[in-house]
C-alpha cells in the first residue's frame, strides 16, 4: 500500500455557497469527503487540513507554514498533494522549490475552478489526477490541472482559459527576476 498525504489549504476547491452571505466561502474542509468517493485500493490518502483559505488571504506566515508542513512530511518519504487556490498556487510552490533544496518526492499542487460539489466542477478531476500522478513522477514540484502537469517555475494561470499552462524556459527566467 502506498501513502500519500494530501495537505488541504483551502481556495476554490473547498468553497461552499453561504445562503446567509450569498456568497462563496471557505468554512471547512470537505476535501476527506471527496476523497471517500474514490477508489483507491492501493492507496493510502492521509489528509492534514493545514488552513482553509482563499489563496489571496494567504500571509507570509500561512505560506511558511505550508512550507514547514511539507519539511516535516519528507521525513516520511511519500508523494505530498497539496489543494491551494489557483491565484497564487504557482507563487506557494515555488516557495516550497526555494525553501526545500533537495526534494526526493514530488510535491504535486492541485486546486479548482469551481468547487467540489458545484456544478461541472473540476475539483475531483483535479483531485483525482493529482493523486495518480504524484505515484508517477519524479521528485520535484508539480501542477497539475486539467489533465496536464507542469513544473511549478515553469507554470502560470491563465485567466482568460481558465486553467494553467507551461511557460517558456525564458519567461520562467524573466518572472524569477
Amino acid at each position: 500500500m502506498r501513502d500519500i498525504y494530501l495537505i488541504a489549504t483551502g481556495g476554490t476547491l473547498e468553497k461552499e455557497y453561504s445562503e446567509q452571505l450569498g456568497v462563496v466561502v471557505n468554512n471547512k474542509s470537505k476535501v476527506s469527503r471527496y476523497l471517500e468517493q474514490l477508489r483507491l485500493p492501493e492507496c493510502e490518502i492521509r489528509v492534514i487540513s493545514l488552513m482553509n483559505k482563499d489563496s489571496l488571504e494567504m500571509t507570509p506566515e500561512d505560506r511558511a507554514s505550508l512550507v514547514a508542513e511539507v519539511e516535516n512530511l519528507l521525513q516520511f518519504d511519500c508523494p505530498i498533494v497539496i489543494t491551494h487556490g489557483t491565484d497564487t498556487m504557482v507563487e506557494s510552490g515555488k516557495l516550497i522549490e526555494k525553501s526545500i533544496s533537495s526534494l526526493k518526492v514530488p510535491i504535486v499542487m492541485t486546486g479548482a475552478m469551481k468547487p467540489l460539489g458545484f456544478e461541472r466542477s473540476d475539483g475531483l478531476q483535479n483531485m483525482t489526477e493529482s493523486l495518480f500522478a504524484a505515484q508517477l513522477l519524479g521528485p520535484g514540484v508539480f501542477v497539475v490541472f486539467h489533465g496536464q502537469v507542469f513544473p511549478v517555475s515553469e507554470t502560470r494561470k491563465d485567466r482568460e482559459r481558465g486553467t494553467f499552462v507551461r511557460i517558456g524556459k525564458d519567461e520562467a527566467a524573466k518572472e524569477k527576476d
